[in-house]
């Protein structure tokens, strides 16, 4: 416990350290002086001006309050639509304001706008100009010709100087504008140039210099100056809190200092500029709530850092505290895990940070909540595989795992303990030589007190019945057989038969299914465990004798083994295995406690296995192969298997979830947290995958075309995150634990991930559908491969996330980084897919046949020399050729 809690304080401490040591100051010239003008439009909320968004006195007199203390003047952008309150307004806080008349193609509006300027500007002495448009020339509303004929309108009707405001090339490429005005006031916007923050300032007053040489003699005001606090990137152009403040105390003290006439853009956040791309919203001195964003004096800080950093700190120690429940956890083991607890922390610090600082439209929440909600399962999952690594990586031994040197200790501890055993093999017409080697196998056994159940159902066909019969009688009467019709509840009715002709005085129940030939120390090795009288089921892992069919069956084999090699011997450790079905011994106490088999469910070994647990019995594991069965024949066998695991465990879940409430059952919270962690690792990591690609799927048109709503780096990161995590899990676990070799092992990855459609459609089924019925398994060669293609929809999927990709990538013309790692998610979501799709079209071709890559190693050595080639001898002219021979000619011995 001491050393936990150190390895907490020290990782916590740490944490805090390097919050201080990354802590992000930048220096930048102070400005301790008044703005002489920043751009105001007294609107709030996410509503645009034009539906209902209109600003009250009340609003506008606080807003300006607010700006002067900061600036002596504010520009306006229109006239109308409740604007015109702000000028008599802003002479009560002693600001003067420049009006601002929207021009656009409605001239009905604009002569609207122009009456309304006009009128404000006489009535309100604190006016010191008008500026007609902004950028109308940039959007294409009007010709310059037209634009000047309403600033000459302007003019004559009042006395303070009248202008437009246009982007700086503009004016330089009309200079029949600058003559009809009385001022140039013009745009540098360096963010929209795609310069950089560092060289905002110089581009700024370069075009200002470039102005004034264009147009000597004119008053040139810059009335557009800014940078974005928040937002995407635009090209190498990139927004910020710091660079915002960086470039604009810069810029003031260089305008200042050359004697620059300008106006900030702007004084206040505006949330409904959102269709001004990512950074619309973003341009104020002051945040949508009215609040200083930066200070403008001292070095440039996050005020808000240490707030993050105690929450990052905060969330890291709670979801560290649960390591001291960990039984004798190594330090490295510790540290892994409370490293993985903070970094978590810092992410839910960034979250909270964005939502601090950005302002959300109803669909961008919406947007940005789902895309949480569904990170928080991902995130537990890879929590849940980063805690498997450094228990298997750094933590101890397996303790509870049967092996045959415990085996051999339990047999001299209880020489004489040898209970009855009734092995059942329940079968469906199952290949006949195959169900022979089975019951061969059995009649081997090593154990003395033991008899065998086999059980045919719904198999009217003789020729798969009569042989195994007449095999039964010929193997003794330790072996009963059953042929029994018309019989429900599929493997459980079978079983349940079963136990109905099992001996009255056996004690353990053997479960193996038809296609298994086991050890003959099977049952000396493992039916001693249930000398404890608390042990109530031991399970041992499934192996198969056919890998070396085909490459697709070498591969299928590796991802079996994992399971068994890795997940199982891990769940052992808390008494939390998963009952499967073959390879099982079950005390009958247990099992008629437990209720016995039920047909409620397509997966009933698990389901007993589950219910024989939840009322405290012990169960026991071993990895020591005590059989060997067959592999799926097809890749649609395989799928079919797995498809039914996963609708069979999910009917598990709604059937035994009340029980994992308190009270409810004896399971331990050990227990009960590897069962959730592992129904989620599996059921929930395959579905969620799929849900997250097809949303994102569905999310790209409006990403690409629409240009909004972009994915941000706190969604798209902990994807990516957590596929790199997934990926170590598997290679790291496969080495330390499975002995297979590293192209199995890859080949073993390709085929876990091609089934996650198969489980996630099989989660939906069961979220629907209360019961399917139960699909056995092709095994031995009965079944062929299906003429349709077993991964089309895979293909599909799959094809649409690289195709969204590539739209994302090629009509990515602005650089946004954003949208890049968007991009590389759907890219890394398309893998699952794209494996079913590649083991589909293994399967069919003549690469899935070890003969095949038999021969290309042949002719490969042949062609680089390092095999002589075998060149047959010819005979002479009319003769035959010469006999082919195993041995190498002469001629071969030459070359």
């Amino acid at each position: 416990m001491r050393v936990i809690a150190a390895v907490i304080l020290f990782v916590a401490a740490t944490h805090a350290a390097l919050w201080g040591l990354l802590q992000q100051k930048q220096s930048a010239p102070d400005f301790t002086g008044m703005l002489p003008s920043v751009s105001y439009a007294p609107f709030e909320g996410t509503d645009h001006p034009d539906v209902d968004n209109i600003p009250n006195a009340e609003r506008i007199r606080s807003d300006l309050k607010k700006l002067a203390t900061i600036t002596r003047a504010i520009r306006l952008y229109s006239s109308t639509g409740g604007v015109e309150l702000v000028p008599p307004i802003a002479a009560e806080v002693g600001l003067k304001v420049t009006l601002g008349v929207w021009i656009d193609k409605n001239e009905d509006r604009n002569k609207r706008e122009i009456a309304a300027a006009i009128q404000l500007a006489r009535r309100n002495s604190n006016v010191i100009g008008v500026v007609v448009g902004n950028e109308t020339l940039y959007r294409g509303e009007l010709k310059p010709d037209e634009l000047i004929g309403y600033i000459k309108m302007v003019k004559k009707s009042v006395t303070v100087p009248v202008t437009t405001g246009e982007i700086w090339n503009l004016w330089r490429d009309y200079p029949q504008l600058a003559s009809n005005v009385d001022f140039i006031a013009a745009h540098v916007l360096p963010y929209w140039e795609f310069f950089n923050h560092t060289q905002a300032v110089d581009q700024a007053v370069d075009r200002y210099q470039l102005l004034r040489e264009k147009f000597p003699g004119k008053r040139i005001v810059i009335a557009e100056f800014g940078w974005p606090s928040e937002g995407y990137n635009r090209g190498i152009a990139d927004p910020g809190p710091f660079q915002q403040a960086w470039v604009l105390r810069n810029f003031v003290t260089r305008a200042e200092a050359i004697g620059m006439e300008y106006n900030i853009v702007e004084g206040i956040d505006q949330p409904w500029k959102f269709f001004e791309g990512g950074v619309g919203p973003y341009w104020g001195v002051l945040n949508a709530a009215r609040e200083v964003k930066f200070a403008w004096t001292g070095p440039i800080v996050n005020p808000d850092y240490w707030k993050l950093a105690a929450i990052a700190l905060l969330v890291g120690v709670l979801l560290s505290l649960p390591l001291v429940r960990l039984r004798q956890p190594t330090v490295l083991q510790a540290l892994v895990l409370a490293i993985t607890a903070h970094g978590v922390g810092a992410w839910v610090s960034n979250v909270f940070a964005y939502w601090n600082v950005h302002y959300f439209v109803w669909g961008s929440a919406f947007a940005l909540t789902l895309g949480l909600t569904l990170l928080v399962p991902l995130i537990l999952i890879a929590m849940a595989r980063i805690e498997e690594i450094a228990a298997i990586a750094f933590g101890r031994a397996p303790r509870r795992l049967l092996t045959r040197d415990k085996a051999a200790r339990a047999r001299a501890a209880a020489p004489d303990y040898c209970p009855k055993v009734s092995i059942h093999v329940p079968a469906y017409f199952e290949p006949v030589e195959m169900m022979k080697q089975t019951l061969d196998a059995l009649a081997r056994l090593d154990y003395p007190n033991y008899e065998v159940v086999v059980i045919i159902t719904n198999t009217p066909d003789p020729a798969f019945w009569q042989p195994i019969q007449d095999h039964c009688r010929m193997l003794g009467e330790r072996f009963k057989f059953i042929n029994a019709e018309k019989v429900k509840g599929f493997k459980a009715g079978a079983l349940r038969i079963a136990m109905e002709r099992t001996a009255v005085d056996a004690e353990i129940i053997g479960i193996i299914d038809a296609d298994y030939v086991v050890t003959p120390d099977w049952l000396k090795d493992l039916v001693p465990a249930f000398a404890d009288p608390a042990v109530g089921l031991v399970q041992a892992p499934q192996e198969h004798r056919d890998e070396d069919l085909s490459l697709m069956h070498y591969i299928m084999n590796g991802e079996y083994a994992g399971f068994f090699d890795i997940g199982m011997v891990q769940r052992n450790e808390e008494n939390a295995i998963i009952v499967h079905g073959t390879m099982c011994l079950i005390r009958r106490a247990a099992m008629d406690m437990a209720g016995g088999w039920s047909s409620d469910t397509i997966c009933e070994d698990t389901d007993l296995g589950l219910a024989i647990q939840e009322l405290g019995w012990q169960t026991h594991y071993t990895a020591t192969r005590y059989g060997a069965g067959l592999l799926p024949d097809t890749y649609e066998a395989f799928k079919k298997q797995r498809h039914r695991w996963a609708y069979g465990g999910f009917q598990i879940v709604k059937k035994h979830w009340r029980r994992f409430l308190p009270g409810r059952s004896r399971l331990t919270a050990d227990q009960q947290r590897e069962f959730s962690l592992g129904w989620l690792n599996w059921l929930g990591a395959e579905s969620l995958g799929v849900v997250v690609a097809i949303l994102n799927l569905i999310w790209v048109p409006i990403v690409a075309f629409a240009g909004i709503a972009i994915p941000d780096k706190i969604l798209t990161i902990p994807i990516i995150a957590a596929f790199v995590v997934s990926l170590a899990h598997f290679l790291i676990l496969y080495r330390l634990r499975v002995a297979v070799k590293p192209w199995q092992m890859l080949g073993a990855m390709i085929a876990a991930m091609s089934v996650q459609w198969t489980v996630s459609r099989a989660v939906a089924q069961g979220l629907i559908t209360e019961h399917l019925a139960f699909a056995r398994t092709s095994k031995g060669g009965l079944s062929r491969m299906s003429i349709e293609f077993q991964a089309f929809w895979e293909a599909v999927i799959g094809a649409l996330l690289l195709i969204g990709a590539t739209i994302l990538i090629m009509t990515n013309y602005l650089a946004i980084t954003e949208l890049y790692i968007f991009a590389a998610v759907l890219i890394l979501e398309s893998l699952p897919f794209l494996s079913a799709v590649a083991i589909a079209v293994l399967e069919m071709s003549r690469i899935n046949s070890f003969e095949f890559w038999r021969h290309a190693t042949v002719r490969t050595a042949e062609l680089i020399g390092l095999r002589p080639v075998w060149v047959p001898e010819l005979a002479g002219p009319g003769m035959q050729p010469a006999a082919l021979s195993a041995a190498p000619t002469k001629a071969a011995e030459k070359v």
